[in-house]
């Protein structure tokens, strides 16, 4: 599959230039701008090169650690089920977890139950 870099590129560009970032907490789910990326990383989707994420901490005012949500049907360990999300059963793709600069953060959803929130962080530090 052939992918646009160029495009995603120009929306970088947009999304770098920024005046500030939104406010942010731990436990939240966000559509964010995660763009297109290399071999088998996960991609944002649709024209804004966009997905939805869940937040799992602030590293700073800026950055924060997140992990991307997929609706795939996949069953793995290390992807767990968040529930539904935008009236689709969505996964936590623990495998792509990364840092980003606020910045790409669009839209919030809501909040992930407690309970779920704490497997999910319980799985990352068995992973370690």
């Amino acid at each position: 599959m052939e992918k646009d870099f160029d495009g995603w590129n120009e929306k970088k560009k947009e999304i770098h230039n920024r005046n500030c970032a939104p406010f942010f907490h731990a436990r939240e789910i966000w559509w964010c701008s995660l763009g297109l990326n290399v071999g088998f990383e996960q991609d944002g989707s649709d024209e804004e090169y966009r997905r939805p994420i869940l937040i799992l901490k602030g590293m700073s005012r800026e950055t924060c650690l997140v992990v991307p949500l997929t609706t795939s049907t996949r069953n793995h360990a290390l992807r767990p089920s968040v529930g539904v999300i935008g009236g689709k059963q969505a996964h936590a793709l623990l495998s792509q977890i990364r840092i980003i600069d606020a910045k790409r953060l669009v839209r919030k959803l809501g909040y992930l139950d407690k309970e779920i929130f704490e497997q999910i962080r319980k799985t990352i530090k068995d992973m370690l």
